[in-house]
């Protein structure tokens, strides 16, 4: 900023009222208090591990605990290796190759990212399980006693979380391999290193940064499920919680052992973070940035393109044409009209759930984001950073813990005499609400921070200089500006609360089902069919953001500006 505009904004806060100065006061105590809202119930649930229960302890251990601790590693282990291959190879294929189809595939490979794994696992079941229709004609051909591959088995569990998360790493190993790579891949090649040479030793260190982090994204998405789990008889720490908290109904026990989830969630971060080293994100200046696409013919090019749609058949095409089926039977079905009529009572509370969630997250995102033009920088920039704490907790400690902070409030307002024991936080749709905001506020302050980095700070400046307050800034000049991005994040964050699955099915009131828990509860019974209308209406909605998220990979790389260059950095 020049001179003149510092001194400007300088006499524009010498300007200011005793009124203009609490307001600017209130923009950062607002932030802070997001923050806090966000920590407290990580922060709740951390103070149960000051007072263990030995006697709770001891049972796990004797019993589940081992095989819990067991399975959840192997889980991890397993889709992380997965993923890891199957998005770095996609990546590699569609960036720097050509090939019949390679454009539409190379957008298209990121549609699995709206199935639900909980909703390929159940179709997984239905087709691969003993009364499916594959074991079945297995056994015409071979005999009753022939053997087939046990489908509710942790290796299944594997290759559903395997073919609906690769896309995380792809993404990423997509973008960096777009932006980083291809000076440094063309200069390897001209000192004579061969394509696979190449892309091994000059490449692929290059990628770590995106790869730990499109590895740690799937990490944290496996270790929050409890549903696709369960249909694979998979016994991880998450289904320890959902089973102590749904079984015994004891409050303490759950919340000590779900500390053992976040436990597993900050190994995953420090993996993470071991793995990327010291590398940070860097942007090639120019139009070359990215590796030259070099085009494919004869059987490499048809075996390249049916690669890319195996895996797209397999992991999102494939099981959306089942869905379909199963929804247009089921609604062609005169037996089943009660439950198609059920359908929109589910819906409602759908949508209702989704529109709080992102209003609430959105309106707090463009506090916390304006927080940081109208107060110290320092100061909202730790609030903003705290505010991702929900985001990186799973599910299952997030309900938990918000369960725990409510609690504590009813407390105090009995002892205030304001309400009655347990009317906050015993099965309220407050409760649920509060922890799907603590959840999705991250994604929600992404995306608008991301829409009003692009107003000059000048504006700003130039603004108060003038004497406008900070609340007529943030609503004449932010938001309009910004207006694009605060949409995006509306729409972002309503999908995912209607894709949540582990924390409605810990605090929803009773009677209170949400799409996601009727998908969940009928596969759970075997009523796959049944199953198909919720989990094709959640299918649907949830490829919107993955279209915007496919447009952006699908356009060509250019010259970033300094403040995107930032933004990759660390």
């Amino acid at each position: 900023m020049n001179s003149a505009a510092v001194a400007d904004r300088g006499e524009g806060k010498a300007r200011l009222g005793l009124g203009d100065r609490l307001s600017l006061i209130g923009w950062p105590v607002a932030a802070w208090l997001a923050a806090l809202a966000v920590v407290a119930p990580v922060a709740f649930l951390s103070t149960s591990l000051l007072d263990p229960n030995t006697e709770v302890w001891a049972h796990q251990w004797n019993t589940r605990l081992p095989g819990q601790l067991y399975q959840t590693a192997v889980l991890l282990a397993g889709v992380s290796i997965g993923t890891l291959i199957i998005g770095c190879s996609l990546a590699w294929l569609t960036g720097a190759y050509r090939f019949p189809g390679s454009r539409l595939l190379g957008w298209m490979l990121v549609a699995p990212l709206a199935m639900p794994s909980y909703v390929l696992g159940f179709l997984t079941l239905s087709v691969f399980g003993f009364p499916g229709p594959i074991q079945t004609r297995w056994r015409a051909m071979f005999g009753q006693d022939a053997w087939f591959p046990d489908v509710r088995s942790l290796g299944a569990a594997i290759v559903v979380f395997t073919v609906v998360l690769y896309p995380y790493v792809y993404l990423l190993a997509r973008a960096a391999l777009r932006d980083q790579a291809g000076s440094s891949y063309e200069v390897a090649r001209s000192l004579g290193a061969g394509p696979v040479e190449a892309a091994v030793r000059v490449v692929l260190p290059l990628l770590r940064p995106a790869i730990a982090a499109g590895t740690a994204v799937v990490m944290m998405e496996t270790l929050t499920d409890f549903g696709t789990v369960q249909y694979f008889s998979v016994d991880t720490v998450s289904v320890g919680v959902f089973r102590i908290w749904r079984g015994t109904f004891d409050r303490d026990a759950a919340s000590e052992f779900a500390t053992l989830v976040l436990a597993f969630a900050l190994l995953v971060i420090g993996l993470e973070r071991i793995l990327r080293g010291r590398a940070r994100f860097g942007q090639a200046a120019g139009e070359a940035a990215g590796i030259e696409p070099r085009q494919l013919t004869g059987a490499k090019a048809v075996a390249a393109t049916l690669t890319c749609v195996s895996v797209l058949v397999l992991a999102f095409a494939g099981p959306a044409i089942q869905l379909l089926v199963w929804a247009l039977q089921e609604a062609a079905d005169p037996k089943r009209a009660s439950l198609t009529e059920r359908y929109f009572g589910f819906l409602q509370n759908s949508l209702i759930l989704a529109s709080v969630t992102a209003a609430v997250c959105v309106s707090t995102a463009l506090v916390v984001v304006n927080a940081r033009r109208f107060g110290s920088r320092r100061s909202t920039g730790v609030a903003t950073r705290l505010t991702a704490v929900g985001y990186a907790v799973p599910g299952p400690v997030v309900a938990i813990g918000v369960i725990l902070a409510l609690v504590a409030l009813d407390r105090v307002l009995e002892s205030l005499g304001l309400g009655l024991p347990g009317t906050v936080a015993t099965g309220s749709f407050l409760a649920l609400a509060y922890a799907y905001v603590v959840r999705l506020l991250a994604p929600g302050i992404n995306a608008v921070e991301a829409g009003l980095d692009q107003v000059h700070p000048d504006m700003t400046a130039t603004a108060r200089s003038l004497g406008r307050r900070p609340l007529d800034i943030a609503g004449r000049i932010h938001l309009p500006l910004s207006r694009t991005s605060v949409i995006t994040a509306t729409v972002l964050v309503a999908i995912d609360a209607l894709k949540e699955l582990p924390i409605v099915l810990l605090l929803r009131p009773f009677g209170f089902d949400t799409l996601s828990v009727w998908t969940y509860n009928l596969a759970s019974e075997s009523l796959f069919k049944q199953a198909a209308l919720p989990a094709l209406t959640i299918v649907v909605v949830a490829l919107i953001p993955v279209a915007l998220l496919s447009r952006q990979i699908s356009q060509p790389s250019g010259v970033a500006s300094p403040r995107q260059s930032a933004a990759r950095s660390g």
